[in-house]
């Protein structure tokens, strides 16, 4: 059953800007997620907020916003219609809730939340509140994955057989939230979540998950490596790996089937290269086609299209809230 549900009360398409509010001020939110929001002709950056007055104000004047603040509740309150919620993994709950509570849409980094239950809330308070709540899996706007799951769904290579999906940078341990165990920290919920997501895209839902989660090169509180397989309600499988450990991988995505297969690769962890979609049907010529894509700006047009036109957006909630409980499934039976 899905609890989120079209909004009536808010409509945006008379607007001629969506007026945005980024909560969270890190790396990400400097280098990637306002550089491509400034890119939406439709869309303004007029908010920052950070627990930090002096970042706030040091990313504010970076990008030419008008309001820099340390106080959510005034950021909240500074005539925004979307929050862009950026932050640290601890913060994604309440800082959701207080802007879905106040009237915003929210578009949440990923993992949704700390625990199932709590993305379940979120979920439930925009329903209730009658706006949007999407979260950020990119991977899934990339044009070549897009394509491969039309192939797959035409059944082009026949029954899907398996998948595996790898995710794996070198992240070496520092001060950051991602090293620590308690504050969502490990490349399973950084990295993991995406693969989730890349698996459900292109296969349907996942009904069982198994794997284990260790320290293999680098000690930190958190695992720097994470490995498991899956069992789709469809009846095939998949596997995922992901892991900080890695100072060079090729992360690929493969789809087998059982008349043949498609992989892609320089797609997952690249922001930069071209990436590859291979097609291997039986009695056919291999083919190849390659793609350089921005995901971050196709995803957030395509969120700012849905505002724009008060449709739900692709990427919901629930979405966040499924992988959350495979992650839950994954690291009751492993650790």
């Amino acid at each position: 059953m899905r609890i989120q549900e079209v909004p009536q009360r808010i409509k945006l398409s008379h607007l001629r800007k969506l007026n945005w509010g980024v909560a969270g001020l890190g790396n990400f939110a400097e280098n990637s997620v306002i550089p491509t929001l400034l890119q939406l002709k439709r869309s303004k950056v007029v908010s920052v907020y950070s627990s930090r007055l002096d970042r706030a104000i040091k990313i504010g004047k970076m990008f030419g916003t008008e309001n820099n603040f340390d106080n959510y509740n005034d950021f909240l309150n500074s005539g925004i219609d979307v929050v862009y919620v950026a932050s640290a993994n601890p913060d994604h709950y309440w800082q959701t809730i207080k802007a879905l509570k106040a009237g915003k849409h929210v578009l949440c980094e990923k993992p949704m939340a700390m625990t199932s239950s709590e993305a379940e809330e979120m979920m439930r308070t925009a329903k209730e509140n009658n706006v949007f709540l999407s979260v950020n899996y990119v991977h899934r706007f990339h044009p070549l994955l897009r394509k491969a799951k039309e192939l797959t769904d035409k059944k082009l290579i026949g029954k899907v057989i398996y998948i595996s999906t790898e995710f794996n940078i070198d992240y070496p341990p520092d001060d950051n939230y991602r090293f620590i165990k308690e504050k969502g920290g490990g490349p399973l919920r950084d990295l993991g979540t995406h693969m989730f997501d890349v698996m459900r895209f292109l296969n349907g839902e996942i009904v069982e998950v198994k794997g284990f989660a260790d320290n293999v090169i680098y000690q930190s509180d958190a695992e720097d490596f994470a490995i498991g397989t899956v069992k789709f309600e469809n009846g095939s499988y998949g596997s995922f790996n992901v892991s900080f450990n890695a100072a060079k991988a090729p992360n690929q995505i493969l789809i087998q089937g059982s008349k043949g297969y498609i992989t892609i690769q320089n797609l997952i962890g690249s922001k930069t290269s071209t990436s590859k979609l291979v097609i291997d049907i039986d009695g056919e010529t291999r083919k190849t086609f390659r793609r350089r894509a921005n995901n971050m700006l196709i995803r957030l047009k395509e969120f700012q299209k849905s505002l724009l036109h008060n449709k739900e957006p692709e990427v919901t909630g629930e979405d966040g809230w499924k992988n959350l409980i495979l992650i839950e499934k994954f690291e009751e039976q492993c650790c």
